[in-house]
């Protein structure tokens, strides 16, 4: 089962990232990145009744997975499982959370910026790592992790639109985490979903188009 998860998260390629949204909310952004070919969607843990909303899309959501991101201690991370999260990100590399993730079963991606870091990740158990923040080193970064790294699957985030995932995906990236880019909040604010099924369904074509 965690591999499996794990391989429709890079099948997909895309992650979209819901940071800050409303519950009510958050399910309605879900249907609509989904309708778009998104597979993956995490609901950040700082988000105000994050596991609320996890568990309300989990419910809803039959074709896409529902993951908590923002995990910054086992804690957080075993109530993100229990609400229903299948899948866990970090922004940094915490060996408790990567161990709680790995007993659980639960597939976890794990924040890094640099080889050693990234190798860190992985040697403590987990299954992807996210490059993070993607944007300061841009493509190039991620192509140089992995160079001499390639056993380990990368997932850059942060900065990443529907204009560069492309590059990230041709860089080496097995997905790429998607925020503002896809989940704008005037647009939720306006009630505006088609905006964001478009916005999403430009990142799933750019990635798509990438891998061609």
């Amino acid at each position: 089962m965690r591999t499996d998860r794990l391989d429709r998260i890079t099948e997909g390629g895309v992650v979209a990232i819901l940071r800050g949204v409303a519950r009510d909310d958050a399910v309605a952004v879900a249907d609509a990145v989904v309708d778009a070919g998104v597979t993956a969607l995490e609901v950040t843990a700082d988000t105000p009744n994050a596991m609320s909303s996890i568990e309300a899309i989990s419910e809803r959501v039959d074709d896409a997975l529902v993951g908590a991101g923002t995990v910054l201690d086992p804690e957080t991370a075993r109530a993100a499982q229990l609400a229903g999260a299948e899948f866990l990100v970090t922004p940094t590399v915490n060996a408790d959370v990567i161990e709680t993730a790995n007993r659980y079963g639960t597939p976890i991606a794990a924040g890094a910026y640099t080889p050693t870091e990234a190798l860190e990740a992985y040697q403590a158990g987990a299954d992807a790592v996210k490059v993070f923040p993607a944007k300061t080193g841009g493509p190039e970064h991620v192509a140089a992790i992995g160079g001499p790294l390639p056993q380990i699957p990368l997932v850059p985030t942060g900065g990443v639109g529907p204009e560069n995932a492309g590059e990230y995906v041709r860089a080496g990236a097995v997905a790429v985490g998607v925020g503002s880019s896809i989940v704008d909040g005037e647009a939720i604010a306006d009630g505006a979903f088609d905006e964001i099924r478009s916005n999403a369904r430009a990142v799933v074509e750019a990635v798509s188009t990438a891998r061609d």
